[in-house]
């Protein structure tokens, strides 16, 4: 049956993936977005010209963090268009570690006020799923691992990490006074084709076609739960079940050494790495690695796309849309 769901930062890397299999499931989707410059608004306008083909699909421009202007867009949409909303998928987010060191404010205006906001539109419209996209930054740099859903997250080493966890606990409250059916998922280094310019497997992928310096901070040793965007994704539809308030992880279940994927990448571009090493940013963990037992046994979900795969799809993509790739501001 064809249901209709909002989707925020519905121009953004994992939220048009998720957007485009909703649509593909037959679904309508209300798009917003404020196409910020976070990182290159260019890769977002792509990314949204492609969703744009589909008639089910209808965007509007909001930044979610202005309280009126998120009231009175859903407002008058209700007011034109009574259909009930399935859910809520609620990705629009500020990313990034570093990022988030130098400007913080931005980060808890949008992350927090932003989930906050979005959570009163599913109270005032009655939509009976919310689900969030959340972060592997929360576990910090433990050295426990795998890192479970239960484990201690009250100490973020990032102001992006807070604001995460900030979103969670707001949407909480939201499930234990309004009965907002929620999920959280935590994400785990989503790479993929059109993926953010600003993160490693973009970075490496540009720097190697086209000969640059590679910029590699610490020792390049530190370990990630990379994750390919459509396995994501996929997790984070089968999320909108009806639940109560879950935390689940998606992540590949297979940390990798950040050098072995860009050697990786090497081969697949034939390139030879020029390397430049710098100090590891204070905020950057040494180490993720995801359980994702809860995502088997509550969504019937596990990843399916390998490492190598997913690289090589990333470099083709790049390959395939070079003169536009290649002049994006990472």
């Amino acid at each position: 049956m064809s249901e209709r769901y909002i989707v925020t930062g519905a121009a953004g890397f994992i939220a048009s993936r998720v957007s485009q299999l909703l649509l593909d499931a037959g679904h309508e989707v209300v798009g917003v977005d404020d196409l910020n410059d976070a990182y290159d608004s260019r890769l977002k306008s792509w990314r949204l010209e492609t969703l744009k083909k589909n008639a089910a699909f209808q965007f509007h421009p909001l930044d979610v963090s202005l309280r009126e202007p998120v009231a009175q867009l859903f407002d008058k949409l209700a007011a034109e268009d009574p259909r009930p909303v399935a859910g809520v998928v609620h990705l629009a987010a500020r990313a990034g570690v570093r990022q988030s060191v130098e400007t913080p404010h931005i980060y808890v205006e949008t992350n927090v006020a932003g989930t906050l906001n979005m959570l009163e539109v599913c109270r005032k419209l009655v939509v009976p799923k919310f689900v969030l996209a959340s972060t592997s930054s929360l576990y910090g740099d433990t050295t426990q691992s795998p890192f479970v859903e239960e484990m201690d997250t009250s100490r973020p080493l990032s102001p992006y990490a807070a604001s995460k966890k900030g979103a969670e606990a707001m949407a909480f409250s939201y499930h234990y006074l309004h009965g907002v059916d929620t999920s959280v998922v935590r994400y785990f280094t989503v790479y993929g084709p059109a993926g953010r310019p600003d993160m490693s497997v973009f970075r490496f992928v540009r720097q190697l076609v086209e000969g640059d310096e590679i910029s590699i901070f610490g020792d390049g040793k530190q370990t990630r739960d990379f994750t390919y965007v459509d396995d994501i994704a996929r997790g984070t539809v089968l999320a909108l079940k009806p639940l109560g308030y879950e935390i689940i992880n998606l992540g590949s279940d297979r940390p990798v050494a950040l050098m072995d994927v860009l050697t990786k990448i090497a081969q697949f571009a034939g390139k030879t790495p020029k390397l430049k090493f710098y100090p590891a940013h204070p905020a950057d963990v040494q180490a993720t690695w995801a359980n994702v037992s809860k995502a088997k046994r509550l969504l019937g979900w596990e990843p399916q796309v390998l490492l190598d795969q997913g690289l090589r799809n990333a470099v083709d993509w790049y390959l395939q849309n070079r003169a536009f790739a290649s002049t994006l501001n990472m």
